[in-house]
């Protein structure tokens, strides 16, 4: 299994993990993967990542009890970016939102289509 996934990490040790509702296809969150995480993720069914910041491998949900249920484990035609639809258990954002994208920049400005 590790080699056929070590594939997406050619380009970049870590790689962006978009997140989405696997029922609505709302996007929770966005997080960052590497490959033993990625393998923790394939093989627990639950979403792992590595955190930037703390320099280590996180469970989603292991504090907060809100984890994910991997139901789908998508990527893109670079192989580059997953797409990983899941059953949220309570909230993703640590804010206690159940998106992390809840926030829209008042600066864009929408234009009539």
């Amino acid at each position: 299994m590790s080699s056929d996934l070590s594939r997406f990490f050619e380009k970049s040790e870590l790689i962006p993990a978009i997140i989405q509702d696997y029922k609505s296809g709302e996007v929770l969150m966005l997080a960052y993967m590497n490959l033993e995480s990625l393998k923790l993720t394939c093989e627990t069914g639950k979403t792992w990542f590595y955190s930037r910041s703390r320099r280590k491998l996180w469970n989603k949900g292991e504090t907060s009890g809100h984890f994910q249920h991997v139901k789908e484990i998508r990527y893109d035609c670079d192989c580059d970016t997953l797409l990983i639809k899941v059953r949220q258990e309570g909230v993703a954002c640590h804010t206690g939102s159940y998106s992390c994208f809840f926030s829209e920049l008042e600066e864009y400005k929408k234009t009539e289509d």
